[in-house]
């Protein structure tokens, strides 16, 4: 199994891959907190997302909640010249949705553990505070982060940590604000794009495989992109299906030279958004142009109502790991360039080819910290922490492309 072959190949080469590590991190930026998906198909390890404004805090293992106030304190004082003292949470507008509080409860626990204090508030003016609620009955309030509130003049946040994800660009909410943002508006699907992460995910993927001695696809997720995507042109989806099939095939002749006995599939995803909307799998073009009308409107518009405009194909990689017998998936949080958090992603009615990122998903232990006692004998926290880390990587070469500003905010190495 390739996760063998990678726990033990980045044990034996741990040092110069940990240089190689600090280099990176040392001339890129590092968002506060990031998530990414990661698939195990016994012939590859890879990263199939990655989420810059993470929910989900709420499902980590619980040691990892209590060392990542450690993680959350060392990230403050390394990155940021003046001292981060008050905190203002700026959340997506769930109001009706108690598991996404949950997540922000989580958060606001961390943040308080670590000596700091914090608010919560919605991007936009409010005439009042609301009181919302999490799953296990936890009492939030919310106010307005809009310039000019009374929030501003008695709290004097320090920073503001973003956990929306801007698929709206909240541009004028912004310009009135002269405050560090992490992780940046900048980076929010308004404007952000998979193909260029997964560009330079791959990217990462080839220089950490030098370093760590093993062939390169056995991490890489082979990532295309399809322009000018319109769900209701015929001859738009035709020339996606025979992108499809074309892809495809280019991945039959790889598995056919490297003994694959798996029969190539791809996703269909669109290029800006999260939450697992607008991603299909299918097997061959010949499925797109035969997309039902059920498919074709979830094709058709992502969160926010917004019209899917590009998309890309992706390789399909299955998971060998399960959690009580249900096809499972590994998500592994980062606070900055550290490991902060992890969990299994199940779902019984799912099979292994399928996307687990969907309604009826449980959560399934999965504990990164176990790595600071004992690396060698935990290969999943390992292996799946180092994806992770080379996805934070691609982050950081996003936000470089893209000349995002991280306000206030110093370059470090994580060593």
């Amino acid at each position: 199994m390739v996760q063998k072959i990678l726990h033990q190949q980045t044990l034996k080469n741990y040092a110069k891959i940990c240089d190689w590590y600090a280099q990176k991190t040392e001339s890129l930026p590092s968002t506060i907190y990031s998530s990414y998906d990661i698939r195990d198909s016994g012939y590859k390890v890879t990263n199939v997302d990655a989420n810059i404004f993470p929910a989900g805090f709420n499902n980590i293992c619980p040691a990892d909640k209590d060392t990542s106030v450690d993680v959350f304190d060392r990230y403050l004082i390394k990155h940021y010249l003046k001292p981060i003292k008050n905190i203002l949470l700026v959340t997506e507008e769930h109001t009706n949705n108690p598991y996404y509080w949950e997540n922000i409860s989580t958060i606001q626990k961390i943040v308080t553990e670590s000596g700091r204090n914090i608010k919560i508030a919605f991007a936009k003016k409010m005439d009042q505070p609301l009181v919302l609620e999490s799953t296990t009955g936890k009492k939030i309030t919310v106010e307005s982060a809009e310039f000019g509130s009374p929030l501003f003049d008695t709290f004097k946040p320090d920073l503001i940590v973003n956990n929306n994800d801007f698929a709206e660009a909240h541009e004028e909410w912004a310009m009135k604000i002269d405050l560090p943002m992490n992780p940046p508006r900048e980076l929010g699907w308004y404007q952000r794009k998979k193909s260029r992460y997964f560009k330079y995910y791959n990217q990462m993927v080839n220089e950490f495989s030098e370093a760590a001695g093993i062939d390169p696809f056995i991490m890489r997720v082979e990532t295309d992109i399809f322009e000018h995507f319109d769900i209701n042109e015929d001859k738009s989806r035709n020339e996606l299906a025979d992108k499809v099939d074309s892809f495809i095939a280019k991945l039959e002749v790889e598995y056919k030279r490297r003994k694959i006995d798996q029969k190539p599939f791809v996703f269909v995803k669109n290029n800006a958004g999260t939450y697992g909307l607008a991603v299909i799998r299918v097997g061959s073009g010949q499925e797109v142009r035969e997309w039902s009308y059920k498919s074709r409107k979830k094709m058709k518009a992502a969160k926010g109502g917004r019209e899917v405009e590009e998309v890309i194909i992706q390789e399909g990689v299955p998971s060998i790991v399960q959690a009580d017998e249900a096809s499972a998936e590994p998500v592994i949080y980062m606070i900055g360039c550290e490991l902060a958090g992890g969990f299994l992603r199940s779902h019984a009615e799912k099979s292994s080819t399928e996307s687990l990122n969907s309604p009826g998903a449980i959560y399934k232990k999965l504990c990164v910290s176990d790595l600071t006692d004992r690396a060698e004998g935990c290969p999943m926290e390992n292996v799946y922490g180092w994806t992770a880390k080379l996805g934070l990587l691609a982050i950081g070469l996003e936000a470089q492309e893209m000349k995002v500003d991280f306000k206030g905010f110093k370059n470090a190495a994580c060593g």
